[in-house]
């Protein structure tokens, strides 16, 4: 339906006729650009330029936009001079190339340049050519005979078809009540433009305290630059409306010294972060830009021993099995704990510095979106000194779907200072703690927790009987 009122009113209104003047704007006549790039592979576009108009109609070639610009979300207004109506508007992007113009001149005559040896010498020769057919190479009337992919240096055209452009341009048709000069604001959505966060930590020798550099990376794959731009980052998961025909798919797949920390503030129900300078996004460029430095975090350290959740219906066949202890580095995204700024999703690496100065990576961890005073936590791998084996010591079926089981976990600390490891058992079931060495919480329904603390060089072991009932 709107497609059909689109091109109802082009039909009433009337396109551009050869008496219309026709005045071209290039990338030259931008006054400013801002560009804000969205998590889903999108950019908005924002520039202003500055253009004369005569009076009338004109047609007005609005050049070098994205190639990827998705053409029904533009939209143009006039914030200075007089007025102006736009009555038409038209998105080209059929780009010169050799392919395209020699598909143009298909049916017609041009000129193919030839090398021949004459004399000892090499020579050019033009020659007359029609071109019959550009399909799965060139097939050519020379002469009166047919050439197929005939060898030639280079082709001469006596011109460029008006309907191949070199860059994707918007034309307008517009009307405008007086002589004199315009100030336009042109916005647009386009593809091709992505963005991502990246965070590198550096851990401190007592491994108390951290500091976080974010970075954001921008990828502009849109098919133009925008030079000295203002660039905003958009955070969070924006719904986008599904296409309901095949042509707007189409459209849509087309379509050295410490800075200033990048400025943040909630948009809706999204955050967007404004670059504090003006800075160049040049087409297929990858571009990184600061988005934090947090000198100091504090932050401590989380070892996690996590059970199965099939444990308890059924006897365990064989021995006792060891078992591996995630570590986890955790801290709070608020002011008090050295950051409290809301954080894009992306991946934090860390690094730690060895007994020679060298730092080491560590491990990494993704982050999602995280609001500030939320707590993050950072999974880096298993520990190597601290070792744990679980044994079921018993196990009995007390009635139709009802059992006890009784488990020892031994965890031993290699290492030189303390640790408690989180014991975690997913019970299922209707679940009672009958007998248990350490004290434990229900953390979820079908969860126990277990602090066990273990000396340096010492052994702890966690024993512990359960009934449960499915």
């Amino acid at each position: 339906m709107l497609r059909s009122s689109y091109l109802l009113l082009s039909f009433l209104v009337g396109t551009a006729t050869a008496a219309d003047p026709t005045i071209t704007s290039t990338a030259g006549d931008r006054s400013a650009v801002a560009v804000t790039v969205y998590n889903d592979g999108r950019g908005l576009v924002r520039e202003e330029r500055v253009v004369e108009l005569p009076a009338g109609v004109t047609e007005l070639r609005f050049m070098d936009v994205a190639e990827k610009i998705d053409a029904p979300t533009v939209h143009v207004a006039t914030l200075e001079g007089g007025a102006l109506s736009v009555l038409e508007q038209n998105y080209e992007y059929d780009l010169l190339s050799p392919e395209k113009l020699l598909e143009k001149y298909v049916g017609q005559t041009i000129t193919l340049v030839v090398q021949k040896l004459r004399d000892n010498s090499t020579i050019e020769e033009e020659l007359p050519a029609k071109l019959l057919s550009t399909n799965n190479g060139t097939v050519w009337e020379i002469s009166g005979q047919i050439a197929i992919n005939p060898n030639y240096n280079r082709v001469l055209f006596p011109s460029v078809p008006e309907n191949l452009i070199a860059k994707p341009t918007l034309v307008w048709l517009v009307e405008a009540a007086g002589t004199g000069r315009r100030r336009l604001e042109a916005v647009y959505l386009t593809g091709g433009m992505s963005w991502h966060a990246d965070y590198v930590m550096a851990l401190d020798a007592p491994e108390q305290q951290a500091g976080l550099q974010g970075w954001v990376t921008v990828d502009n794959q849109s098919g133009t630059g925008f030079e000295n731009a203002r660039l905003k980052l958009v955070a969070g998961e924006v719904h986008r409306a599904v296409p309901e025909t095949m042509e707007m798919r189409r459209m849509e797949r087309m379509a050295a010294a410490a800075p200033a920390p990048m400025q943040e503030e909630a948009l809706f129900e999204y955050h967007l972060y404004t670059v504090p300078r003006p800075t160049t996004l040049k087409q297929n460029q990858t571009k990184q830009v600061q988005l934090l430095d947090a000198p100091k975090i504090t932050m401590a350290k989380d070892y996690v021993l996590r059970g199965g959740g099939g444990y308890y219906q059924g006897a365990w066949r064989g021995g006792a099995a060891k078992e591996n202890i995630q570590v986890f580095l955790k801290f709070k995204n608020s002011k008090d704990a050295g950051l409290g700024m809301p954080l894009p999703k992306g991946i934090v690496r860390v690094y730690k510095r060895d007994s020679s100065g060298s730092p080491q990576f560590i491990g990494e961890d993704n982050i999602d979106h995280t609001p500030k005073d939320e707590e993050i936590r950072l999974e880096l791998g298993n520990a190597f000194d601290i070792s744990a084996e679980r044994r079921q010591s018993d196990f009995q079926r007390i009635a139709d779907r009802v059992f006890e089981s009784a488990y020892e976990i031994k965890i031993r600390n290699h290492k030189d200072s303390p640790v408690t490891i989180r014991v975690i058992e997913p019970i299922g079931g209707d679940w009672t703690v009958l007998q248990n060495s350490h004290p434990f919480t229900k953390t979820a329904a079908f969860e126990a927790e277990f602090q066990v603390p273990v000396q340096p060089d010492q052994e702890a072991v966690l024993t512990y009987r359960v009934r449960v009932t499915y």
